[in-house]
Parts: C-alpha cells; structure tokens; sequence
C-alpha cells in the first residue's frame, strides 16, 4: 500500500514562515498529483495547493503570494512553503495523493495523518 507522511507542523508566530514535507513510500507505479488540505476545528477541509505531473500548479485564494506547493520530479516528495503567515492559517494540514500503485490497477486517492500549524502570538 501506500503511505503519506507528512511533517513540519510547529507553533510560528504570525508573519513567521515554516516548510511543510510530505513523503510517499510503499507500492507505486505512478504519482499523478499531490497536494495539500488544510481543516481547521469547526471547517470543511479545504485545497490549500496541488500540484500535477504535468507541472501545473493551484493555488486557494487565501494563500496566493505566500505559500508555494514544490515537489521533486516524480512527486513522491512535495513541500509546501508558508511565509507571512496568519492566525487563520491555523489548521491541520493533510497530504493527498492520486497514485496508481501497480500498471494494472487503477489510480486511488491517499491522505496523510495530518501534521498542526498553529499561528499564534
């Protein structure tokens, strides 16, 4: 199976910065996209960023100018810079990715165990 771990989370203060990784392991033919969720307490889980093989890259509106989603070529390792960071960026940020785990089988979506980014004074 397939495994995303996800780390990086710490308390920063606001207008601080901090880089997310996620890193997947196990069975895999082919990653076709990654990308990053956020939920914060009482929220729907929300796109923060994505990232697909073919190098297009989304953004939420809340984020653009200040986080950059990033990702080595096969996307098996994606990071996701924070900078000038706000209080409601608090949230567990989760890793997903659509991964095909064996040539004949078809692409499955994975989450990581969530890692904390709290901005606070």
């Amino acid at each position: 199976q397939v495994q995303l771990v996800e780390s990086g989370g710490a308390l920063v203060q606001p207008g601080g910065s901090l880089r997310l990784s996620c890193a997947a392991s196990g069975i895999i033919f082919n990653v076709y996209a990654m990308a990053w969720y956020r939920q914060a307490p009482g929220k729907q889980r929300e796109l923060v960023a994505s990232i697909i093989r073919d190098g297009r890259i989304t953004y939420a509106d809340s984020v653009k100018g200040r986080f950059t989603v990033s990702g080595d070529n096969a996307l098996k390792t994606v990071y996701l810079s924070m900078n000038s960071l706000k209080p409601e960026d608090t949230a567990v940020y989760y890793c997903n990715a659509d991964v095909q785990a064996r040539r004949w089988e078809p692409r499955s979506d994975y989450w990581g165990q969530g890692t904390q980014v709290t901005v606070s004074s």
